[in-house]
């Protein structure tokens, strides 16, 4: 999932996400309830008509934020207290109100709030996190199936600036109950096997749920320690139920996880990586802006259809970083995303064909190869 945290990909149109093969994306409900607000969201239509995204759409609870802003804000067993980063104003954040949050934006899946800490960690303070973040979930849970029996959160009153169109109002006869949601809960527990079972486990046994994500990886932890700590999930989790895989997104990365079970991902690093010059090909990583490229008429990848492959070469990509011309991070944002999106269908094709195993590790084995 190409990830818009602030419900755009920064620098891309949903059109030119689609354009690329994405079928759904990724916000962050912590984000957009600081700004505009869930309130404004819902009361203009809900996340998919602000965003003009026409697929499914995810919302991260802000769970990662719990790990990212550690220095503005306190958790406690009734949530986090949040001091936003925007005005300095201080929120108290629930599992309940994460619910409530989730629900008036209106995405298809939404997640539960957890607690998630850095890789390495004492095992002490991620049996902590990991309780927690199931005493944390039954709260979402009962929360999210009283939303579900109520229909939809009721609508604050909200001023407009003057001549502005009216927002909808909670009376408003034309606002259709709130779509049908699923709710995924989040397997913690560090890189302990022991761990990790037991909140699978305990997971399960709080209901039946329509997906499940692990969390709590790539957060600096070895990636051997990634890669055991799936093979641990894979045999716990159910197989007929979405698994995904929270924040994840190099290309090895993920077909190392598809051989392990693991479905959906996201991460912020493919856009990030390419508005800063890095891009995918399947001979490893390229840097645009070393010299070697500044006569280069080779596109990045001849297979690639996205526009910077098919309309430029990498001189010219090279060109536009040098200059600082906006056009160029967008270009191999896009690609990246692209080069991504290709690599998941063929993935699938191959599952499909019986050969993942085979085809995988060849193109493991060409993509690490530059590197050796």
């Amino acid at each position: 999932m190409p990830v818009g945290t602030h419900a755009a990909i920064r620098g891309i149109s949903m059109r030119e996400v689609a354009a690329v093969g994405a079928r759904m994306v990724l916000s962050n409900a912590y984000h957009l309830y600081l700004r505009p607000g869930d309130e404004a969201v819902r009361a203009l239509g809900g996340l998919h008509a602000f965003a003009r995204w026409d697929g499914p759409m995810l919302t991260d609870s802000g769970g990662f934020q719990v790990f990212s802003l550690a220095d503005f804000r306190t958790v406690r067993e009734s949530g986090v207290e949040f001091k936003s980063t925007i005005d300095g104003s201080r929120h108290a954040y629930t599992p309940e109100r994460v619910m409530q949050i989730e629900r008036n934006l209106g995405a298809d899946v939404i997640m539960q709030l957890d607690e998630l800490i850095a890789g390495g960690a004492e095992e002490s303070a991620s049996r902590a996190a990991m309780e927690r973040s199931l005493r944390w979930l039954e709260r979402s849970r009962i929360e999210f199936e009283r939303l579900e029996r109520e229909g939809r959160a009721p609508l604050a009153t909200r001023a407009v600036p003057v001549g502005a169109p009216a927002l909808r109002s909670a009376n408003d006869p034309h606002e259709h109950r709130a779509p049908p949601q699923a709710l995924f809960p989040i397997v913690q527990g560090g890189v302990s096997p022991e761990l990790r079972r037991a909140s699978i486990r305990g997971i399960l046994s709080t209901g039946d749920w329509r997906g499940i994500a692990v969390g709590g990886l790539s957060v600096g932890e070895a990636k051997p320690d990634l890669y055991a700590t799936l093979e641990v999930c894979d045999p716990e989790l159910p197989r007929d139920r979405p698994r995904y895989l929270m924040g994840v997104g190099f290309p090895d990365d993920l077909l190392e996880a598809v051989g392990r079970g693991m479905d959906l991902f996201d991460c912020v690093a493919p856009t990030r990586m390419g508005r800063h010059g890095t891009v995918f090909t399947v001979d490893g990583t390229v840097q645009i802006g070393k010299s070697a490229n500044r006569t280069d008429q080779r596109p990045i990848d001849p297979d690639c259809p996205c526009p910077a492959c098919t309309d430029f070469d990498r001189a010219y990509l090279r060109h536009l970083f040098a200059a600082q011309e906006p056009m160029g991070p967008r270009l191999l944002a896009l690609h990246n995303l692209a080069f991504l999106l290709r690599l998941m269908r063929e993935a699938r094709e191959a599952l499909a064909a019986g050969s993942f195993a085979g085809w995988s590790a060849e193109w493991l084995r060409r993509y690490r190869a530059r590197g050796k």
